[in-house]
């Protein structure tokens, strides 16, 4: 039975964090060990740069540190092809052809775009890279072939948007890309971390961030000083727990789904203190990281063997995207001199 093709990745704007390991990384790690797909995972240093090209040394810096994450958490580079997209040239061909077939009107219609363009704070001075991004992104996932997509819930109007450009691509020149699905994380609760500061998104820019590579004492810290129910003033005061993010972390992290329960129980209706909560919520976390953080290390004592695995994942990668920008070529008619000069 022939495997089917994933495409995921991330953008290296620096260390990745428990947002991510909930919203990402866990899922590939259980996909890529099931052996029913051939997983491409790709650090978007490309996509990175739209929206960081004054600051391209945050970039390199970020590179290895992901590399060191997927390789702690589990992603294995005998079992999934680990690449660099900025070693993949082909990449930036496939989205000139694919531009030539979207709107301008219907990029600026994408949900997610018009909802990081707001975060961002870009205004009117919204980099044409960043802005034609959900192309670019098509662009990646055709390249393999991906058939499945793991991804958030916010970020399944890009996968759509790339099914409409395999769609008219192919009514134009015939089946040549395949047409990707979303796979989104069944616990949707948990699916996104809220920031230790109850902000909407954990983020590294917010400040709001629990780290995979956090030691022991910061990570303590860190959970000692999450926000809670505001209300929750006293001990004996009862407490709100949906929106609660001590309890959301819980919710992710907590696999005694019977204590948790009872704790839960005991918070709502009085009796139970925020302090309390925190630590058990510390304990459960460290249990979580301790060792993903043994791995990183290890990793850690032998760069120029993970910086050597990115070279060789990005090989591989390259030879797919060309064989895939080759059809695409062909398909268009811009094979003028095949097989006219051949020596």
């Amino acid at each position: 039975m022939e495997k089917e093709i994933i495409l995921t990745g991330d953008r290296p704007t620096g260390k990745l964090h428990l947002g991510h390991y909930v919203g990402s990384l866990k899922n590939r790690v259980q996909l890529q060990n099931t052996g029913k797909y051939e997983t491409y995972i790709m650090v978007a240093d490309q996509q990175a740069l739209t929206d960081n090209a004054r600051d391209p040394q945050k970039i390199r810096n970020s590179l290895i540190e992901v590399a060191l994450d997927y390789l702690a958490v589990g992603l294995d580079p005998a079992k999934s092809t680990i690449f660099v997209q900025s070693q993949i040239p082909e990449l930036n061909e496939l989205t000139m052809q694919y531009l030539n077939l979207v709107t301008v009107a219907r990029v600026q219609r994408n949900p997610t775009v018009k909802e990081e363009i707001k975060q961002k704070n870009f205004n009117k001075s919204i980099p044409a890279g960043f802005f034609i991004y959900p192309v670019s992104q098509a662009a990646d996932i055709t390249a393999f072939k991906a058939s499945v997509v793991p991804v958030g819930q916010d970020q399944e109007p890009m996968i759509e948007q790339a099914r409409e450009i395999v769609r008219t691509f192919n009514s134009l020149y015939g089946d040549i890309l395949v047409e990707p699905r979303a796979i989104i994380p069944e616990e949707s609760v948990c699916s996104r971390l809220p920031g230790t500061d109850g902000k909407a998104k954990m983020s590294k820019s917010l400040d709001n961030a629990i780290y995979l590579s956090d030691d022991a004492d910061t990570i303590k810290k860190k959970v000692m000083s999450m926000y809670t129910d505001p209300n929750h003033i006293r001990v004996e005061d009862p407490g709100e727990v949906e929106n609660n993010p001590v309890f959301i972390y819980l919710d992710a992290f907590c696999s005694d789904k019977e204590i948790l329960q009872e704790m839960k129980d005991h918070y709502k209706r009085g009796g139970l203190g925020d302090v309390k909560v925190k630590r058990y919520l510390n304990e459960v976390l460290q249990a979580e990281l301790e060792p993903i953080r043994k791995r990183r290390e290890e990793f850690a004592k032998d760069l120029p063997q993970v910086y050597k695995m990115l070279f060789d994942g990005s090989n591989v990668a390259r030879q797919v995207a060309a064989k895939t920008l080759d059809e695409v070529r062909c398909a268009i008619g811009l094979e003028y001199f095949r097989g006219m000069f051949n020596a």
